[in-house]
């Protein structure tokens, strides 16, 4: 091992900009003379006055954070299941939105708006459902021996 092959533990803080003229960096600070940079004005959006990217995007009515607009929100979207999604679990079995969530049917996200089941496919199992479902739904599951609750 020699000298030079030392790992360095040394760490040098970063220049104080704008500390007097003895600094190295005083009076201008490295940002050159003049104009609206060296002033410190220019907007993070400026592309050199051009259009911006912001205004090039189409005007998006009533977009929302959460991908919803607050008169949609009145209105429930829930995560639609079908009937053929339920085989998944075992006879005799309860089907609850945790449940489903345990057997990965369904995200622990997509539960915000609730969970409807609707009468797509055949069911042979006899299950005890405790979420919504449709009125086709409610008939396969209860002629297959099931409950809706």
């Amino acid at each position: 091992m020699k000298l030079n092959e030392l790992m360095k533990i040394t760490k040098r803080s970063s220049k104080r900009l704008g500390r007097g003229l003895g600094s190295g960096k005083g009076k201008t600070v490295g940002r050159g003379t003049k104009g609206q940079k060296a002033r410190g004005k220019v907007p993070a959006s400026f592309i050199g006055g051009t259009m911006p990217l912001y205004k090039k995007l189409p005007y998006k009515r009533g977009f929302h954070r959460d991908g919803i607009h607050s008169s949609a929100s009145l209105s429930k979207k829930f995560k639609v299941l079908n009937l053929d999604d339920l085989k998944l679990f075992k006879n005799k079995a309860e089907v609850t939105s945790e449940s489903l969530v345990e057997l990965k049917v369904i995200k622990e996200s997509e539960l915000r708006h609730g969970v409807k089941i609707l009468g797509t496919g055949e069911i042979d199992k006899i299950l005890t459902v405790k979420i919504a479902v449709s009125e086709t739904a409610r008939a396969k599951i209860e002629a297959a021996g099931g409950s809706v609750e």
